[in-house]
């Protein structure tokens, strides 16, 4: 096991014992810093990383052969790797960025000519020349893509795309296959904050489907989120990603939806949340019949099946009194 760095966020239950694969992009390889932050957030994953060869059907053939080998629990693939790990079909996927077009990527952005890898690889090599020949390559590689979409695969794959974005723009493509398409705050290259904030939680969620693991779960009503202004409340953000990381965190809003209220309460969403609020927003006038283990809310009454935890209460004033709340728990 690999020692555990102490200035990262570390989750050493998640993918506990099993094997993730990293499928790098253009230019990169298996020794990029995606790489390493992999490993150190998952200290009791294993983590497989080829170098891919330069010629799309060679990268294939050695993805292909490493995934009979290895048997990967999941993949992991940006920008180019997005494009081939679409293709690696039954396995579990995540895609970010994924350059499903590839060839007018590489002329659109100048990448025909004279090359040098951003990482070092195995083999030594730093410099390498994309010639025409080789970006038909890459356009015949990716019309082989979506090639296989089951509803079994669908299920399988999440695409996660950067809504800052300039290098590529295939989220309308992509969710014409397949229906967990996710916009994230974030540029074409992952950095550490759009991979804890926005794949880490994907990954959560995919383990537990794997484990089989139910969390507790924890309702949040959005009007105790930020103040009628819009504004966000104090700590507010900081204690739902803390919640996240333990339970099955759910947010409800009113209905029917008021349309003024619906869009407020989703920018903040959007912004504040991103990806963990993904498919997790529930909208109904009996919230009583919730079925869950907490309810954070601002309602005096409360006659439902979940704890109630009343925000703004004299338990409850504040976020951090919510925090302190749940810390105490334990993850119960």
């Amino acid at each position: 096991m690999e020692q555990m760095n102490p200035y990262i966020k570390q989750f050493p239950d998640l993918f506990k014992g099993k094997k993730i694969m990293y499928v790098h992009g253009f230019a990169s390889s298996g020794q990029s810093g995606t790489v390493t932050r992999i490993r150190e957030v998952f200290p009791n994953a294993t983590v497989i990383a080829p170098d891919l060869p330069i010629h799309p059907q060679e990268a294939m053939d050695l993805l292909y052969a490493t995934c009979e080998r290895e048997q990967p629990d999941l993949i992991i693939g940006t920008s180019m790797g997005g494009m081939y790990t679409e293709m690696l079909y039954g396995y579990d996927r995540i895609l970010v960025n994924p350059a499903f077009q590839m060839g007018d990527t590489m002329k659109d952005h100048g990448m025909i000519g004279a090359q040098h890898f951003s990482n070092p690889r195995q083999d030594g090599v730093q410099d390498f020349i994309v010639t025409k020949a080789m970006v038909k390559e890459y356009k015949d590689m990716t019309e082989q893509c979506f090639a296989q979409v089951t509803p079994e695969e669908q299920g399988r794959v999440w695409g996660l795309f950067g809504d800052e974005d300039t290098t590529v723009n295939t989220y309308d493509l992509f969710r014409s296959h397949y229906c967990t398409a996710i916009r994230f705050h974030g540029e074409h290259r992952m950095n550490d904050n759009s991979f804890m904030h926005s794949v880490v939680p994907v990954i959560r969620w995919i383990d537990d489907r794997q484990e089989e693991r139910e969390r507790p779960i924890v309702y949040i009503g959005m009007e105790a989120l930020f103040y009628p202004d819009g504004e966000p409340r104090s700590s507010a953000q900081k204690t739902v990603r803390a919640l996240i990381e333990h339970y099955q965190v759910l947010f409800v809003g009113a209905a029917p939806v008021d349309t003024v209220y619906y869009a407020e309460a989703n920018d903040w969403l959007y912004e504040s949340v991103n990806v963990p609020a993904w498919g997790h927003t529930v909208f109904t006038v009996r919230r009583e019949l919730l079925y869950g283990d907490y309810f954070i809310g601002m309602e005096e009454a409360w006659s439902g099946m979940a704890t109630h935890l009343q925000f703004g209460s004299d338990t409850f004033k504040t976020w951090d009194d919510i925090a302190t709340y749940f810390e105490r728990l334990g993850g119960q």
